[in-house]
């Protein structure tokens, strides 16, 4: 898939599915299970799943702790070209 593709294809996400898809992103690019960002986070494991596959709304204190967990700030965390010019 070509980075035209994938621009268009978060573009169509809702933004539970760009959260779960930018969760999922930084922790495989870390080399992280949900198991081990849900224990970092203090959550559970199911709950780490259900956001990432967008069926989960997630709370902004939950966001915060996930973002610790992956050692980015909330800041970085929305700091990708889904979620628009200005991280939203």
């Amino acid at each position: 898939m070509t980075y035209r593709q994938q621009i268009a294809n978060f573009a169509a996400m809702n933004i539970k599915e760009k959260i779960g898809a930018r969760i999922k992103e930084l922790r495989e690019a870390r080399g992280l299970s949900q198991k081990d960002v849900a224990y970092a986070a203090d959550l559970d494991r199911s709950y780490i799943a259900s956001i990432e596959n967008g069926s989960r709304n997630v709370s902004s204190v939950n966001i915060e702790k996930i973002a610790k967990a992956l050692q980015v700030s909330v800041r970085t965390f929305f700091s990708d070209d889904k979620f628009g010019k200005y991280g939203v």
